[in-house]
């Protein structure tokens, strides 16, 4: 307890430093700059500003509220990385959930990690730090690896020797971006995995990777069973149907009815698989925590 005290009575002395004119630190080999450098100091939340590379651009409400509910009970536990810009004004690095939940509870200030890099060096600290994280989608890591390529000229060799990963991982991920806006979209909301992005990327024309989607998501194909499809559409002869390792089963009138009662009461995909005796199934798709306990709430009424 008396070692998280001094280190906090530290970075309050280092925050003093930091809006001393005089000891305005621009550079690693600036006088008292191994002071700051590295270190953690308690920063005004107001000094700090956004990053505009950063990656992430998802940020769940309810999993912010979480996070902010832990800070108001136990403070900001693992600090944020921030560079200096100017006097007294700094820029994320990686911690904008921690940042942005920080805000939310109030703070007027936050425990950082400060460093000294131009734009392009924030860039590459802020995506290959932010790209180690667990919490992001495909599409952000896609999108991250390419703006690596794009903004910092970094071949896959090299883009896979800085952030740890085979190269062809990193293509992997690359190739999804070759997939339809609409199918991205999926993705990022959980609609498909990756491995269904992956199958169906093998499709080039647009059009038919938005059929099999809707094929996907409202059969609920497994990958094995989206890998067959494919296969199968490229079998095909002319190679603009969609077929699927599912056998197309007539719904009973009274079965498509109830269909279409759940469909707009839900404001959902609705699928159902009956037999003329009224033996069957039916199937909710969702895409996050909040669209469940939407359904949920329309359903039990809890």
């Amino acid at each position: 307890m008396a070692k998280a005290t001094q280190k906090q009575a530290l970075g309050r002395g280092l925050s003093a430093l930091l809006k001393d004119p005089d000891n305005d630190i621009k550079s690693a080999s600036d006088k008292n700059a191994d002071k700051v450098v590295g270190n953690i100091v308690e920063l005004d939340i107001d000094a700090i500003e956004v990053n505009p590379f950063q990656p992430r651009s998802n940020f769940n409400d309810e999993a912010l509220q979480e996070l902010a509910s832990s800070i108001r009970e136990l403070g900001v536990i693992q600090p944020i990385t921030v560079r200096k810009i100017d006097f007294n004004q700094f820029q994320l690095v990686s911690g904008e959930r921690r940042y942005r939940a920080s805000k939310l509870v109030g703070l007027d200030t936050i425990p950082a990690y400060i460093r000294i890099a131009n734009d392009q060096e924030s860039l590459e600290m802020a995506l290959v730090e932010n790209i180690q994280r667990q919490d992001l989608d495909p599409i952000e890591i896609a999108l991250s690896y390419q703006r690596l390529i794009d903004e910092i000229n970094l071949t896959q060799e090299k883009l896979s020797d800085r952030v740890g990963k085979k190269r062809s991982t990193i293509t992997n991920y690359l190739r999804l971006l070759r997939l339809d806006p609409i199918i991205q979209t999926g993705i990022r909301d959980g609609f498909l995995s990756m491995g269904h992005g992956r199958a169906i990327v093998n499709i080039e024309k647009k059009s038919d990777q938005i059929a099999l989607y809707e094929k996907i998501v409202g059969q609920g194909l497994s990958v094995r069973d989206t890998e067959a499809a494919v296969k199968a559409y490229h079998n095909s002869k002319n190679g603009t149907t969609v077929p699927t390792t599912q056998k197309t089963i007539e719904v009973p009138k009274f079965a498509k009815k109830s269909q279409d009662i759940l469909k707009e009461y839900l404001s959902t995909t609705i699928d159902i698989k009956s037999s003329e005796k009224g033996k069957g199934k039916i199937t909710i798709p969702f895409g996050s925590k909040e669209e469940l306990k939407r359904l949920q709430k329309l359903i039990t009424g809890e």
